[in-house]
């Protein structure tokens, strides 16, 4: 990717993250970028190029951080075996990296952002928002834990009542940050959380 075309995908995630997609126009994007809508033209054909590009990007930036961590790229149905293979370490590191991810990086933070402005305005954007950070992270965290129960690793439990108790203290820390300077003391309430987690239903 050029280094225009990058400027035009951060600048129009940060725009979009600030008012909303809705309320963006490409005009906007050009004038923030100090260059024509003519030129922006040369690299995205619209709004709606930029904006499948952002999420080409996240998804991009999931399997990476997946793959770092030693954690499934994709759903069960399509990797099993990866499943197989994760331990208790891998998930705390991992949850820890998504903790940081969602805060820190700031591609990431606006894309969650945009998402939690335009959840209830755009259909196609709240399903985005349910499958990147509410109903998505719990059921691949369900099918992590049932293949933990399986191998023994866990007490056995029902994974989705599991997969809720472990995310839930995540999704709100993630959303605490936003407004809190205390931010090493989220992240050690988070590793708390996880750490009492994990001896909790453990053998």
């Amino acid at each position: 990717m050029s280094e225009t075309k990058e400027k035009i995908l951060v600048a129009a995630l940060h725009l979009f993250a600030k008012d909303g997609y809705e309320a963006v126009s490409v005009s906007k994007i050009a004038e923030k970028l100090g260059i024509t809508k003519g030129a922006l033209y040369k690299h995205y054909e619209n709004k709606k190029d930029i904006f499948n590009s952002i999420v080409v990007r996240m998804s991009q930036l999931d399997h990476e951080i997946a793959r770092k961590y030693g954690v499934p790229e994709n759903v069960f149905a399509c990797v099993p075996e990866q499943y197989e293979q994760i331990g208790l370490e891998n998930l705390k590191n991992f949850a820890i990296s998504q903790y940081r991810f969602w805060t820190l990086d700031e591609f990431a933070a606006d894309y969650r952002k945009m998402l939690t402005l335009e959840q209830y305005r755009n259909p196609e954007l709240n399903k985005l928002y349910q499958d990147s950070l509410v109903r998505g992270p719990v059921l691949y965290l369900e099918d992590i834990f049932r293949e933990m129960i399986n191998c023994g690793v866990l007490k056995k439990n029902d994974p989705y009542q599991l997969a809720i108790e472990f995310f839930s203290p995540l999704f709100l820390l993630i959303n605490m940050s936003d407004e809190n300077e205390a931010y090493g003391d989220i992240e050690n309430r988070l590793i708390k959380h996880i750490d009492f987690f994990i001896e909790s239903h453990t053998k």
